[in-house]
């Protein structure tokens, strides 16, 4: 008996020798996010402009063709997983939702969607890529093993947009790396302020995040620590020394967000360069997100324009889901002494195949998945094992760094390389 349909939309070139042509198959994250992300705002054929005027809420859908599309060297699958976008239930029980709301049941059913899709196209021939953003680049390496693993299919690349790849600390505020990868992207933003940033630019705050900061965290109050905490970490990101000194130089994200901006605005976690009115100046009421909600309306739109009007198709009498709250609260994220992560499977995915290769791509003013961060886990891959098949490339912009006309080129031109190899 079905449990559950799980939707996607497939944009392919009509080539004479499509068992030659690379498919890439892209998902995103949340979890509880649809696809809709990436197809409109990066690789798809159309986009909606997200940037000044194209961001507001109540912008009409105005998509245009999209000048960075991936679709003239890569077949594009954009899968949306179950309760995301029109994929759902088939079947009722909260036993069906544990299952396929979980880590191991969402990369089960993803990875049986892959091969189902790629036998009825008769792609099993295909050149093979998985594009993930954020949980779907945590997806992306443990995809690629389920697939080597469960399915008998090999991942040619995958391209990781914005990955959380170690869930690990994500309730633990006293774990000290969790600081140390999140203080590079504070200072950028600071820095951001005064003129153009870049990764080199930054190499005085990876050197002290890596070093000293992350010394005198483990000292705590021994040895002069918070004193020198305030000083450094109150330079590097523009904060008032007093919060500084009062946090032991462990600077919270809430707090970060209303003290980056000018006065009485609130940063975006997602880019914390954008800003708004802060509704709530008085207190510490939890806002919405500058980016991430703000484009929640303008997607929505852009989605049911194409599908209903431009394409002609009879769409589900059922909501569309670009984030489905629900998904991410009920989220199973597994017991036991292993954390969520997906720095193993991406390890031996990469030990498995020396064909494999991987790139991640992060916005510098991201503090949801901060670049240094992933930098730090890239840095224990042995060489020998594929640690010289994993590229990290910073660009100008937050989580969605896509939606900047610049970075979105940078996106594509690196993909490019990586699936026209």
């Amino acid at each position: 008996m079905p449990q559950a349909e799980i939707a996607y939309t497939a944009y392919l070139l009509d080539v004479a020798e499509v068992t030659q042509r690379p498919v890439t198959f892209v998902v995103n994250g949340g979890p509880g996010a649809s696809s809709a992300w990436l197809q409109f705002g990066a690789a798809g054929p159309w986009r909606l402009p997200l940037e000044g005027a194209g961001a507001s809420l109540s912008a009409p859908p105005a998509l245009q063709p999209n000048a960075e599309t991936w679709l003239d060297f890569t077949d594009l699958v954009f899968i949306d997983p179950v309760g995301t976008g029109y994929s759902g239930f088939l079947a009722e029980g909260e036993e069906l939702r544990r299952r396929y709301w979980s880590v191991e049941g969402d990369i089960a059913s993803l990875a049986e969607v892959i091969r189902r899709w790629l036998v009825a196209q008769g792609r099993l021939q295909s050149p093979k890529f998985l594009l993930g953003e954020s949980y779907g680049g945590f997806r992306g390496p443990l995809l690629a093993r389920a697939l080597q693993a469960d399915q008998g299919i090999g991942l040619r690349g995958l391209v990781l947009v914005s990955p959380a790849l170690d869930l690990s600390g994500r309730d633990d505020t006293f774990a000290p790396l969790r600081w140390v990868g999140r203080l590079p992207s504070m200072a950028a933003v600071h820095r951001a302020a005064s003129g153009p940033v870049d990764r080199q630019s930054l190499a005085d705050v990876e050197r002290y995040a890596a070093g000293d900061f992350l010394l005198d965290l483990v000292r705590g109050e021994r040895d002069g620590a918070p004193t020198r905490l305030t000083e450094r970490v109150a330079a590097l990101t523009g904060l008032d020394p007093e919060l500084v000194r009062r946090r032991r130089g462990r600077i919270g994200l809430s707090e970060f967000l209303r003290g980056a901006g000018p006065d009485q605005r609130i940063a975006s976690a997602y880019d914390a360069t954008v800003t708004m009115p802060d509704p709530f100046p008085a207190d510490d009421a939890r806002v919405p997100d500058p980016v991430l909600d703000a484009l929640v309306p303008p997607l929505t739109s852009a989605v049911l324009a194409l599908y209903g009007q431009r394409l002609g198709w009879r769409l589900p009498d059922r909501r569309y889901h670009l984030l489905n709250q629900a998904v991410f609260h009920q989220w199973q994220w597994g017991r036991g002494d292993r954390p969520p992560e997906a720095m193993t499977d991406l390890r031996t995915a990469l030990a498995l195949d020396p064909a494999l290769r991987v790139v991640i791509v992060h916005g510098l003013y991201d503090l949801v998945t901060p670049y240094f961060a992933s930098a730090i886990l890239l840095d224990q891959i042995p060489i020998g094992a594929g640690g010289d098949r994993v590229s990290l490339l910073t660009l100008a912009g937050g989580h969605m760094f896509y939606t900047a006309t610049k970075s979105r080129q940078q996106l594509r031109e690196v993909s490019r390389t990586l699936i026209g190899r």
